[in-house]
């Protein structure tokens, strides 16, 4: 396998870029949920340089236990050091060093299915560390009340876990890549289908999903291309985005509604395609923590259905309201995290600043929400 291409997520930002970002806030967004947001686009892009001076200088072994849905990377080489800027961090999946690995990493979906068994037959090290990891919702991880008591600390796309591991960040563009200012060449926004205004890729179509709802009723009202298996247009990874870019919306809606839940729906089938997405998941305040104000439409700030497509219709008539929508990608890129070395990186990472004491004694009550 390919050695892992650096990341670009190291970048220092001085205090005058925050302070663009800052400008690029629409008023009627308010200083106090731009302020947030550019507090977690700081947050992001400086995450890999967290163990600086003053930090611990000896090495962190993370043992990963198996591997998620059964997929290997290699591990060869200073993966963390020359890939992605954590320097002193070894990443194994050899059991055998098991006595010796600082912390062990297992991911849960192999633990509910019985394929892997967590290693409590064996003596654990004094010190060594634990983490539950999932980027799977509660309606899926099901019960965990059997791992009580076993792990120190989480790895999960909620806010609150000890290694806040979202689908995707929007990371500030690096010095030499600014983009236009205010007034310059925005967004090159791809061109649109004439006649359907929103798209949808499902594949897993259930009834019972609030989404289904919200799909059937905004499709009496308005044309909606569906692909996927559902719509029985499936679409190869190449032909996703382009597909998608099409459309001026494209329906990022949730299987499941929970805390911070986001998935690859906004970042990648929306942002990187160059869609305005309307999402249905978690509350807007969940979104304005991570996506860029005035980046995606909310269904639940509408009374109804019909109220959410009038306002497509509008929106869609009205072009240069609808580039507003990307006015972030002045400064902002999104970055995807499809590889579980960077993860597993975000470990190291975040050491020097995990509590050594923690346990979860009742990992159910915690990741049920």
């Amino acid at each position: 396998m390919p050695a892992p291409r650096p990341s670009r997520d190291q970048s220092w930002i001085p205090r005058r870029k925050a302070q663009k970002l800052l400008l690029l806030c629409p008023l009627a967004m308010g200083l106090l949920l731009c302020s947030s947001f550019v507090l977690q686009i700081l947050t992001a892009a400086v995450w890999a340089r967290s163990r600086g001076p003053g930090t611990p200088a000896r090495n962190l072994t993370v043992l990963l236990w198996h591997w998620p849905f059964g997929k290997p990377y290699s591990l060869e080489g200073d993966v963390c050091g020359a890939a992605y800027g954590v320097p002193g961090c070894t990443l194994t999946d050899n059991r055998s060093l098991y006595q010796a690995a600082d912390v062990v990493v297992f991911h849960h979906q192999e633990l509910r299915l019985g394929t892997a068994r967590l290693p409590t037959d064996r003596p654990r090290p004094a010190g060594q560390k634990w983490v539950w990891l999932s980027l799977e919702s509660p309606a899926v991880n099901q019960n965990l009340s059997r791992l009580n008591g076993l792990f120190n600390w989480t790895m999960s796309y909620r806010r609150d876990a000890d290694i806040f591991m979202p689908y995707g960040r929007v990371l500030p563009l690096e010095e030499g890549e600014e983009g236009e200012e205010e007034g310059g060449t925005p967004f090159p926004v791809p061109s649109k289908h004439p006649r359907v205004l929103a798209t949808w890729v499902v594949s897993n179509y259930r009834e019972r999903h609030e989404r289904t709802r919200v799909y059937k009723q905004l499709s009496r009202l308005m044309a909606v291309d569906v692909y996927g298996r559902y719509g029985r247009r499936p679409l190869s990874p190449e032909g996703l985005l382009p597909t998608i870019s099409r459309y001026r919306f494209y329906l990022a809606f949730e299987n499941s509604v929970y805390r911070d839940y986001i998935t690859e729906k906004l970042w990648r089938n929306s942002f990187q395609a160059g869609s305005v997405p309307v999402v249905l998941g978690p509350p807007r305040a969940d979104y304005e923590a991570q996506a860029p104000p005035g980046s995606f439409i909310h269904v639940d700030d509408f009374n109804s259905t019909g109220e959410l497509a009038a306002f497509l219709r509008g929106l869609a008539a009205d072009e240069g309201r609808y580039r507003g929508f990307f006015a972030w990608r002045r400064r902002g890129r999104v970055h995807l995290y499809t590889d579980w070395r960077e993860r597993l990186c975000a470990i190291c990472a975040r050491h020097p600043q995990l509590p050594p004491g923690k346990v979860y004694h009742d990992l159910d009550a915690w990741a049920r929400w």
